[in-house]
Parts: C-alpha cells; sequence; structure tokens
C-alpha cells in the first residue's frame, strides 16, 4: 500500500543529504571537540560550520547560535534563563494561550515557583492582538513569548508589530520558530526578536537536535552545569552528528525557501478547496491567508478526528488531529478552544501538513478516499443521526 506522509508538522523525513552528511561522524570521525589533538579540531570545525549555515537561514550572527537538544530544550532555555538572569529587572512573563506546551508548561513552572505569567487569548483566527500584549507588558516584564506561526492551525502572528511594543516597554522577545525557520521566509532583524528557538526535524534534519538564538547583549543564565561548551550556555560534550545534519538542512532550506513556499502552498490551496467542495459541514481553522504555506487544518463535524486519522491510515494517509506532543491526550486542543472552537467539535479536528516532496497525484488521492471515510465515520455517528446527517 501507498504511504502520503501529511504530517510534516509533526516530524520531517530527514534529507538524503543529512544522512550522508551526518554519517561520517558517528564512526571514523567521534573526535570530541574539545580536544586539542587533530580528531577533536575536526569535531570543532564541523560545529563552527554547522553553526554558520544556521545563523545564514535566519540572518543571525554565528556567536548568537547555541545548539540544544531540540524546540523544547531551546524554549526552556529563552523562557527560564532569560527570567533568571534578569530578576532584579522584574520576574514576570507575558505569553499566549495558543503557545506550545514547551513554553505553556515553563510560564507555569515559573508561576509555581514564584514568578508571574500573564497568558493573552487570541481571536477565532488565532491572531494575537497586539494591543493586547502592550496591555499585559508591566514595570515588572522580563520577557514576552509569542510563537511566530501555531503548530496546530497555522496561523502566522503579528511577530514586528510585537517585538516593537516589546522594545519600546524594554522587555525581551522571544518567539517560538520552530514551525517557521525553513518552511517561510525568518530573519532575526526583521521579527526584532532578541531569542528565537528552531528545531531540526522540522526542517528535514535529524531529531534531537536544535538551535537558540540569543542577540548579543541579552541578559541569559545557562541551564545546564557542567563543561564550558557552547561558549558557556550549554554543558555537555556536542551532538556532533546532530549538528552536523541540522547545519545540512539549513543549508538547502535557504537555497529553496521561496520555490517551495511558492508551490506547497498551491498544493495546500487545491487540498481545501477540494475538502470543502466535497464533505458537508467543515470548517477550516485558522486565518484564512495569514498561515504556514503547507498547514490545513480542519473541523469535520459529528465525528472524531482519532478516528478520522485511523481510518485515512487504513487507505495509506498520514494526518494529524493537531500537535504530535499532546496526540494521546483526551481533552480536547487548547488551540481550538482558545479559538472559540466548541469542545465537541474541537474533538472532530484533523491537520493535513504537507512537505517538500508532497506532489499532486498525493493531493489527489487524498481527495478521492477522505470523503469515502468521512462518509463511513459519519454513517455510524450518534452525533451525525441526532443532527439527520446520516
Amino acid at each position: 500500500m501507498r504511504t502520503i506522509y501529511l504530517d510534516h508538522a509533526a516530524t520531517t523525513p530527514p534529507l538524503a543529504e543529512v544522512a550522508e552528511a551526518m554519517k561520517p561522524y558517528l564512526a571514523k570521525k567521534f573526535g570530541n571537540p574539545s580536544a586539542l589533538y587533530a580528531l577533536g579540531r575536526e569535531s570543532r570545525a564541523a560545529v563552527e560550520e554547522a553553526r554558520k549555515k544556521v545563523a545564514s537561514l535566519i540572518g543571525a550572527s554565528t556567536d548568537e547560535i547555541y545548539f540544544t537538544s531540540g524546540g523544547s530544550e531551546s524554549d526552556n532555555m529563552a523562557l527560564l534563563g532569560t527570567l533568571l538572569a534578569n530578576e532584579e529587572k522584574g520576574r514576570h512573563l507575558v505569553t499566549t494561550e495558543i503557545e506550545h506546551h514547551a513554553v505553556l508548561e515553563t510560564a507555569r513552572f515559573l508561576a509555581a515557583h514564584g514568578y508571574e505569567a500573564t497568558f493573552i487569548g487570541v481571536d477565532s483566527d488565532g491572531i494575537v492582538d497586539p494591543d493586547e500584549v502592550r496591555k499585559a507588558i508591566r514595570p515588572s516584564t522580563v520577557l514576552v513569548s509569542v510563537m511566530h506561526a501555531n503548530n496546530e492551525v497555522g496561523t502566522v502572528e503579528p511577530i514586528r508589530e510585537i517585538s516593537d511594543i516589546c522594545r519600546e516597554a524594554g522587555a525581551y522577545f522571544h518567539t517560538d520558530a520552530v514551525q517557521t525557520v525553513g518552511n517561510i521566509p525568518v530573519n532575526v532583524d526583521e521579527l526584532g526578536a532578541d531569542l528565537l528557538s528552531m528545531s531540526g526535524h522540522k526542517l528535514y534534519g535529524p531529531k534531537g537536535i536544535g538551535a537558540v538564538y540569543v542577540r548579543k547583549g541579552t541578559r541569559i543564565h545557562r541551564l545546564i552545569h557542567g563543561g564550558e561548551q557552547e561558549k558557556g550556555m550549554r554543558a555537555g560534550t556536542e551532538n556532533i552528528p546532530g549538528i552536523v545534519g541540522l547545519g545540512v538542512a539549513a543549508e538547502v532550506a535557504e537555497g529553496e525557501l521561496d520555490e517551495k513556499v511558492v508551490r506547497i502552498s498551491g498544493l495546500r490551496d487545491r487540498l481545501v478547496e477540494g475538502i470543502q467542495g466535497s464533505i458537508d459541514d467543515v470548517f477550516v481553522n485558522g486565518h484564512p491567508t495569514l498561515r504556514l504555506p503547507n498547514n490545513a487544518h480542519f473541523a469535520i463535524r459529528f465525528i472524531e478526528g482519532e478516528a478520522i486519522c485511523l481510518q485515512l491510515d487504513t487507505v495509506g494517509i498520514c494526518a494529524s488531529t493537531g500537535s504530535a506532543c499532546s496526540s494521546e491526550a483526551l481533552e480536547p486542543s487548547h488551540v481550538l478552544l482558545a479559538i472559540g472552537v466548541d469542545p465537541l467539535e474541537a474533538h472532530g479536528s484533523v491537520r493535513f501538513s504537507l512537505g517538500r516532496g508532497t506532489t499532486g497525484e498525493e493531493i489527489d488521492y487524498v481527495l478521492e478516499q477522505f470523503p469515502p471515510v468521512v462518509e463511513r465515520l459519519r454513517s455510524m455517528s450518534p452525533l451525525a443521526r441526532r443532527s439527520g446527517k446520516q
């Protein structure tokens, strides 16, 4: 059976050139980059070359890039590290209700340990109102964290307006750009970010590697103590194969970005129009235009998203009900609840996220298979029966 992979927001398949570049550092080129001899210097050179490539992708300087284990650690480092380093200014953090759990749970952890956290709501499209950020900032606000684009519904936020407000107020600004780096243009100066999180496996690199951008002059504490790796910001021997793979993925992404955005957004629009034209009682979640080019998130009334995804899997289509990080939770998505989706209907969500390998033929296959899946599930649904939609 063929496999149509449309869950790139959860993870992406590593590029062949990424895997090939990593291979030598899994075996022969095993030197510790802190060592002085040639084998170690070779590993150090590979780390710094990857750092240049990652910095280039987001318009940063190489000494502003710190490698981490992934987006979650980068988010934790940005929030915890900045709050800890700036206690003389205050102990207040501002974020939103639709952030990734790596930000939300870190903010809640801080709030449970003597800090203060304000969670801002969003409108029905998932847009953060910059004026609400302005109202939430206090003299004691150290950091504002707003994601660049939502991982579930795909809405892209007005980051520049928000960062300008933070700068005027004297607060640092962090953005979780895990879903955007490598998928749409990201430039730290254009965004006005002081800190930015990214993850390798979201841009066709390996899992277990990420990076955090920290603008020069930003006061931040390390989280992992021990050695002096990553310029004293993250102890522990570096993940050389992962770092090399992330560097190659960043280099490829920078070279193909413009073409990829145009092609994938066209396929996404074709998918959305096809589903809306063939299935009743289906709604697109997220902003209609200010959204990631690869994201199509639907609410399908009268049936559950988990059942949809399981049925799609039987015909070789990989999709999700939302964030893969919380896919086993029974509660409805916090993002959908935040944008005002009814809790019952929030359970009927499905997300298709396209990738660089997605083809028009694959979209046609989904449009052929999806309506019968919905019809079959609705024929068994008590909700559909009560609504007269069977």
